[in-house]
């Protein structure tokens, strides 16, 4: 399948000019299909809609032509349509507006009463809105609001900033339908889109430069083999170093997502009272005790140099004797390296090994700099592209969404999980699993996105098991396998689908 591009509002225009354009694919037939497919889902996702109807809230532009195109493929399939409108100022939607009304579809005068239908649908303003919406299209948002009925949005839910994700109001969707591709906004305000679903319309493929959504599929495609052959060494060795004294819980999280990610061979080097809690707790690990020092002991040098990936700084502290341990330990083999926690902050770049950097935004700030962090702000996806220049190196920047930059190739975006992650020790886990696909030979953007989407997607198996709020690093873990076999056997929804994210587990 063609990849899900992830895509600001100038790029969606883009794509639909080159549709246009150089595809030379009808506008009409774009917004045909469009209006198709959500009347598919519309009837697949809300079947009592066949016996009640729907109620069509269209604009003025390409988005409310949509809309016209959703009333008369309810109404041809039988299903009562109503459609109230504003007047329609493009020449697709004026055509739309007038194939409806011959085909029967009833049009709601402006002060007449709103019949009561199964589902009313929003498709008032398209992706290239930006602003609070006014006049006309704010009363008949409002209007939505108050109605009751479940709100499915096309393209996006209105007053929502498709590109920089600031929701204006007033309009939240239970379900929001979007065309070959998610928008920026969609992932920044997950709780203003419900459920996204993503659908074809016959756009032509997308820009190999745009970001990339990372979805079941694409992992599944991914995700290192085992074969019936293999032995432990087969599976990749890796060494996590940190676990100061008083933070024994980071290292021993990272280790065991190591080993559940599918490493063949963990080796923990740290302080010896978390040398003795792994001893004590997780019998898997070969450990090694180090001081943590600028003189590395022969022990740990050795361990540096067997293992095929290194996960550095999961509970590692930052005293300035660390900085000395951290130099010394980036100056052994240049296997395939993870900086976390701690390590950021000790970090004096540029990476010279394939190294992935897991920053959240305050790490983001101390790792890239001010002008960087601050830009994050606005921009999280230009912003992690300059880190990873600056850096040399891939830089994952945790959030909502995780986005995936490197020097060469596509950003990759993750939209997984949950608020369930928002606990110590989920960051832990995430240095794990990457760490474990780098010691398979996964290139450093795909491990990284490959963990940050396992990560994403056990929490929202945890969160359903056991609810978000009570979700816990060992509740993530418990879930891994599942996801396994999901990635193992991932089938596509089926036409129009292309792709679904489910609204995130808040409790």
């Amino acid at each position: 399948m063609n990849p899900i591009p992830v895509l600001s509002a100038t790029e969606a225009t883009a794509w639909d000019t080159m549709a246009r354009t150089q595809y030379r694919i009808p506008s009409r037939v774009l917004m045909e299909a469009a209006g198709r497919a959500v009347a598919q889902l519309i009837v697949r996702e809300f079947p009592e809609v066949v016996a009640r109807g729907a109620l069509v809230v269209a604009g003025a532009g390409n988005n409310g032509g949509d809309g016209w195109v959703i009333a008369r493929a309810l109404h041809a399939a039988g299903a009562a349509a109503w459609v109230a409108a504003l007047d329609p100022k493009t020449d697709d939607a004026i055509d739309n507006r007038a194939l409806a009304r011959v085909d029967g579809v009833r049009e709601l005068g402006r002060e007449e009463p709103w019949p009561a239908a199964a589902l009313v649908v929003d498709a008032l303003l398209g992706t290239g809105a930006a602003g609070p919406a006014r006049g006309d299209v704010l009363a008949l948002a409002q209007r939505i609001v108050t109605y009751g009925a479940p709100i499915l949005a096309v393209d996006g839910p209105t007053g929502l900033d498709l590109s920089s994700g600031e929701p204006h109001g007033p309009v939240r969707a239970r379900l929001s339908v979007t065309f070959g591709g998610v928008r920026r906004g969609h992932l920044l305000a997950r709780d203003w889109c419900g459920r996204i679903v993503v659908v074809d319309i016959g756009l032509p493929p997308p820009d190999p430069v745009w970001p990339l959504l990372v979805t079941d599929a694409w992992a599944g495609a991914r995700l290192p083999r085992l074969t019936p052959t293999m032995h432990k060494g087969d599976r990749g060795r890796v060494a996590v170093v940190g676990g100061a004294a008083g933070m024994t819980g980071a290292a021993l999280h990272a280790a065991r997502a190591a080993l559940a990610a599918g490493a063949g061979l963990v080796k923990l080097v740290a302080a010896p009272e978390t040398i003795a809690a792994a001893r004590a707790t997780l019998p898997d690990v070969l450990t090694v005790e180090s001081g943590l020092g600028g003189e590395l002991e022969p022990d740990v040098a050795q361990a540096l140099d067997w293992a095929d990936a290194l996960v550095a700084g999961p509970g590692l502290g930052r005293e300035p004797a660390r900085g000395d341990f951290l130099k010394a330990v980036l100056a052994r083999r240049a296997v395939p390296t993870v900086l976390d926690a701690d390590a950021l902050g000790l970090f004096r770049g540029p990476a010279e090994r394939p190294t992935v950097f897991t920053p959240h935004l305050g790490e983001f700030r101390a790792l890239a700099g001010d002008q960087l962090a601050d830009e994050a702000a606005n921009d999280r996806w230009a912003a992690a592209v300059k880190a990873a220049q600056k850096l040399r190196g891939t830089v994952l920047l945790k959030g909502v969404p995780t986005v995936i930059a490197d020097l060469r190739g596509p950003v990759h975006v993750v939209a997984s999980g949950n608020p369930g992650l928002a606990t110590g020790g989920s960051g832990d886990l995430l240095a794990g699993f990457i760490g474990a696909f780098l010691a398979r030979g996964s290139a450093p953007p795909e491990a990284a996105a490959l963990g940050a989407h396992a990560l994403g997607r056990a929490a929202e198996h945890g969160a359903r098991l056991w609810t978000a709020r009570s979700l816990r690093p060992a509740d993530v873990l418990a879930a891994l396998p599942e996801i396994w076999r999901a990635w193992a056997d991932t089938k596509p929804a089926g036409p129009p689908v292309l792709a679904v994210l489910e609204s995130p587990e808040t409790e």
